[in-house]
């Protein structure tokens, strides 16, 4: 079985007891990034194997873990922070062990997502959920393509690109609209910017740090 495991994003209480009953019980861990996952293995003193899956490998390593999925073994899937396979490794390997029929199990955990809507007070009863913005190739596209989007959409978005998103965002869908910044989400300096996309762009340099979840209100 592939299990994936959601992992904290910020405190490490936020794991949860099942995450890690499995991350004790399986024959290999893969991870996003082997460093960053072994400081939360150590801190739970889990010494179960660890291999490193990531978009640079996952290709070239695929065919390798499904055949050790396939002769009986049992592997979890983590990120380094989150739920895996949303906005970060994990689609991949996921499709190939449904294509081929390997049981696949999803734990609840961790995300960014939900508590940053959750809290933002905008509607969170149905919103579009859309991720990363492409860096360049399709990023005026994808915007234009939003404009007519009547749910409430949430971004990821790196602290160095904020600025540049909420100043385009302001350009097409106007100054008024409301919308929350919400960053680093369940860490000791957790903040929540709220208001116009006019004001908060006019602040953007003052926003750019940390892990960033950007929600805009449907028209």
């Amino acid at each position: 079985m592939l299990y994936l495991v959601p992992t904290p994003i910020g405190n490490l209480k936020d794991i949860t007891l099942r995450a890690l009953e499995v991350l004790q019980s399986v024959d290999l861990i893969l991870a996003e990034d082997t460093r960053t996952s072994g400081k939360l293995l150590k801190h739970y003193e889990i010494e179960t194997p660890m291999r490193a899956f990531h978009m640079h490998n996952e290709h070239k390593s695929l065919e390798y873990f499904l055949n050790e999925l396939k002769s009986g073994k049992h592997l979890a899937l983590i990120s380094d922070a989150g739920s895996p396979g949303i906005s970060d490794p994990g689609y991949l390997l996921t499709k190939a062990c449904a294509d081929d029929g390997i049981e696949i199990s999803a734990l609840p955990g961790a995300t960014a997502l939900i508590p940053a809507l959750a809290a933002s007070g905008l509607p969170c009863d149905r919103f579009l959920f859309e991720g990363f913005l492409p860096h360049k190739k399709g990023r005026q596209k994808r915007i234009e393509n939003l404009m007519e989007e009547s749910r409430t959409m949430v971004f990821y978005e790196s602290p160095h690109r904020i600025e540049k998103t909420l100043n385009q965002l302001s350009e097409a869908f106007g100054n008024d609209r409301q919308a929350v910044v919400a960053r680093e989400i369940s860490k000791k300096f957790e903040t929540f910017h709220r208001g116009s996309l006019g004001e908060l762009n006019s602040k953007a340099k003052e926003i750019a740090r940390g892990e960033i979840v950007l929600m805009v209100a449907g028209k």
